[in-house]
């Protein structure tokens, strides 16, 4: 199955160093060779990186892992075909717009006999189950708001989220980031993992290559940072996995709200192949 990566900040920060690590894991250090993508948030809008290639080989994937573009939140996917041919439309993740936001969606896992009715404006541009899921959640997100002038608030809409992820994760194993650049929200079916940081801020190692990053250098005493993964992309860093059927929200870098659905399948976590090289973690953020 894919591989997830999402990041939540108190601040503008780079994800580099963890990037560099996760892209590694398309194509070499794991067999997620069937396309990537990186979405940042930035103040005007989204910047969406695609491409169809090995992540591991990709030069776009290389500058992605050189350029070090500040963002509060950050998704990113690296992906193993289930459903749908290795190609551009194919790569997460997934954009649309709802309320003038740009809404980010990746997920991994696999859903069968998922055929809901898309009755409003989205319409999957691929061939995946996970687009599908993606502009039908919108869908519903839509009608449950219709009439608002204006977006609702995370805190509002999150339990509508976990409601729709449950009923979606009926169908099989589905793990997603979801954001529209205010929060950043997870779901679990199989496996996700977390890591908080603040202070003292360690120095981290990568899992997938050898790099490593003295974070207590570049951080300030009141950073705080939350990163989201498939599997834990460091070694010597506290990641925990959330629970089975479990959401959370995160905002500014830490968790404001959190639900486990008691009615969610169980899914065995997936296989990874990752090796284990010196590495190191996200980039810091930069100074206010």
């Amino acid at each position: 199955m894919c591989q997830l990566l999402g990041m939540s900040s108190s601040a503008n920060a780079a994800i580099t160093f963890s990037f560099t690590g996760f892209a590694q894991r398309g194509g070499r250090t794991g067999d997620h060779a069937d396309g990537w993508g990186i979405a940042f948030y930035e103040r005007s809008g989204c910047r969406v990186f695609l491409d169809d290639q090995p992540a591991c080989d990709s030069p776009l994937a290389g500058f992605v892992g050189r350029y070090p573009i500040k963002s509060k939140i950050v998704l990113a996917h690296v992906r193993k075909a289930t459903q749908g041919e290795p190609m551009l439309s194919n790569c997460h993740p997934f954009q649309r717009e709802w309320f003038g936001q740009p809404w980010i969606f990746a997920t991994n896992g696999d859903l069968r006999d998922f055929n809901p009715p898309l009755r409003g404006p989205y319409r999957p541009m691929g061939s995946t189950d996970s687009e599908k899921a993606f502009c039908w959640l919108l869908q519903e997100l839509r009608r449950r708001f219709d009439g608002r002038h204006q977006p609702p608030g995370w805190l509002e809409m999150a339990p509508c989220v976990a409601e729709l992820a449950a009923s979606i994760a009926r169908h099989g194993n589905f793990n997603f980031l979801l954001s529209n650049g205010h929060g950043l929200y997870a779901h679990c079916s199989s496996r996700l993992v977390v890591l908080e940081r603040r202070h003292p801020f360690p120095t981290a190692r990568l899992v997938d290559c050898d790099l490593s990053l003295d974070l207590g250098v570049l951080n300030r005493r009141d950073d705080r940072m939350v990163v989201i993964a498939t599997a834990p992309l460091t070694l010597d860093e506290p990641w925990s996995p959330l629970k089975t059927g479990e959401s959370r929200l995160f905002v500014d870098g830490e968790a404001v709200w959190r639900h486990t659905h008691p009615d969610t399948r169980m899914f065995p976590p997936p296989t990874t192949h990752c090796g284990r090289g010196r590495i190191a973690a996200d980039g810091p953020p930069v100074a206010r």
